[in-house]
């Protein structure tokens, strides 16, 4: 019926559909290349009313919006200026908890009450206190300790939220690997694309730019690449701990099909993560693994991954096979004590520690350079690459918050591994907690070395991905009888097809 009636509106008013569409095509142009300008907003103003109507209607289209934004905001390709880049998903994350909190009976936050929100709280609580720290001498700053408070905690809160109130049963469980693994795939794809047919001029740009001393090493020899992220480091340690969690998902599923898939998945990130030249990415998967091996309480397949994984680390570590390869060496390379990177890194540290002696509680939350003025005391701090997100951590919250961070974090994922050995009896959704614990474990190591911790698309993926394990008991029973549905349509699809091949030999 609408339908019909906007045909005849558009055939009775051809120049005025037609102009319409022109100008909004105009104006998603203008607001891609110059942000929220007045006239943009204006012609989008329609959509934007359309896109609240439909995410209403089906609530879990805002959640995948959010998981393709998450992905895709830092992509170069596709740059969206004038706002801030952590708007468009803390507006969808809003919206969800909102939308949770409207329909109050149906929503699960009985599923909430559990460590991991409860540490966060003890988190976010201490940021919050951190607004009225004045070690710089410049008094309340409330913008700049939103932004570093938003980045550091808020987020992490609002991500572990609304994970565990809309991933509530099996299909979603699924549907959710399969997004994550395609976004994985795609990934790996453009960085195989950029390897092989260039980078796109925004892509150059900043690796002529902002890049160039990071990003272009050995003299030139060596590019590392960096996909649709932010930067190398950040896209080969989400890649390394991606193909973590999807390698442990293949090795413990029973249904072929998903085997496969995430097979696919792991093996395409792991190749991913080596024309990043981050040497972290290497560690991050063996230190997945190795927590797999305590996680599995298998030693069927305990013994097969310790080998495998320690014959990579002695050819590594030990040996010259395939240092004819830029991005081997490069991986090679983290095993060098004396690598002059490591030892830099080590140097700024130092520097560091001297100034937080008189700065327990840190120099505060969002203090960069454009908010230290340059005769101040802790300049050096506020400018200093931090090289590492924990010490980044370190700088903003002092030697108290650094260590509130990390009981936090352990005790985050302790109680996810107690789930995962003691509370979960399916196998297969056993690997999947185990995966996504794994996974926790290689980005927080990526998080030691790189500052990528808080970055997108890792912060909302692999906090959210934990606070799943919290939620995977809750559904157990109903996932055993949807595992056991599908394994029995593959077995009956492969019962008839043996039958009919023994037809045709007849």
């Amino acid at each position: 019926m609408a339908r019909a009636a906007f045909k005849s509106y558009a055939q009775n008013n051809g120049g005025r559909v037609s102009l319409l569409v022109l100008l909004f095509l105009l104006a998603i142009y203008e607001f891609i290349n110059a942000g929220f300008s007045a006239f943009a907003i204006i012609c989008i103003l329609p959509a934007l009313v359309l896109g609240v109507i439909a995410v209403f209607h089906y609530r879990m289209l805002a959640f995948w919006m959010l998981m393709l934004i998450n992905y895709f905001i830092q992509w170069k390709s596709f740059p969206v200026q004038g706002i801030p880049t952590s708007l468009p998903n803390e507006m969808l994350e809003l919206a969800l908890m909102a939308m949770a909190i409207i329909d109050v009976q149906d929503a699960k936050f009985e599923r909430t009450a559990n460590i991991m929100l409860y540490v966060l709280m003890i988190w976010c609580g201490f940021c919050t206190i951190e607004l009225f720290n004045d070690s710089c001498g410049l008094g309340m700053q409330f913008g700049a300790w939103y932004s570093g408070a938003r980045m550091m905690a808020f987020q992490l809160f609002y991500g572990f939220i609304v994970y565990i109130l809309y991933i509530t049963n099996p299909k979603k469980l699924v549907t959710y690997l399969y997004v994550w693994g395609f976004l994985s795939i795609f990934a790996a794809f453009w960085v195989w694309k950029q390897q092989h047919m260039g980078l796109t001029p925004m892509e150059n740009a900043f690796l002529q730019g902002r890049g160039r001393t990071t990003h272009i090493i050995n003299g030139g020899a060596t590019i590392r690449l960096f996909s649709i992220f932010s930067d190398a480091a950040n896209f080969g340690v989400c890649m390394a701990a991606t193909a973590v969690a999807y390698l442990i998902f293949a090795i413990n599923t029973r249904v072929t099909k998903h085997r496969i898939f995430f097979l696919i998945v792991g093996l395409a990130c792991t190749w991913g993560m080596f024309p990043s030249g981050t040497r972290t990415a290497t560690f991050c998967l063996f230190a997945g693994f190795a927590v797999y091996v305590i996680l599995s309480k298998s030693v069927k397949i305990a013994v097969p991954v310790s080998i495998a994984f320690a014959a990579v680390y002695f050819i590594l570590a030990f040996t010259t096979i395939g240092n004819g390869n830029a991005s081997i060496r490069r991986m090679r390379s983290g095993f060098n004590k004396n690598d002059a990177s490591a030892n830099q890194r080590t140097i700024n540290q130092a520097v560091m520690k001297k100034y937080l002696a008189d700065a327990p509680w840190g120099i505060g939350l969002g203090m960069g350079y454009e908010n230290v003025p340059a005769n101040n005391k802790f300049r050096k701090l506020a400018t200093i690459p931090p090289d590492s997100e924990y010490v980044f951590i370190w700088i903003r919250t002092g030697y108290v918050g650094i260590v509130v961070f990390l009981i936090c974090t352990a005790v985050m994922f302790a109680g996810a591994s107690w789930i995962v050995l003691f509370r979960l009896k399916s196998k297969s959704l056993r690997g999947i907690g185990a995966g996504l614990c794994c996974a926790f474990v290689s980005i927080q190591l990526g998080g030691y070395a790189n500052q990528v911790l808080m970055q997108f698309p890792n912060c909302l993926l692999f906090y959210g991905g934990l606070s799943i394990v919290y939620a995977l008991p809750f559904f157990e029973q109903e996932w055993i009888e949807y595992e056991d549905g599908l394994f029995a349509e593959q077995e009956e699809k492969k019962r008839l097809k043996l039958e009919k091949k023994r037809a045709s030999r007849v």
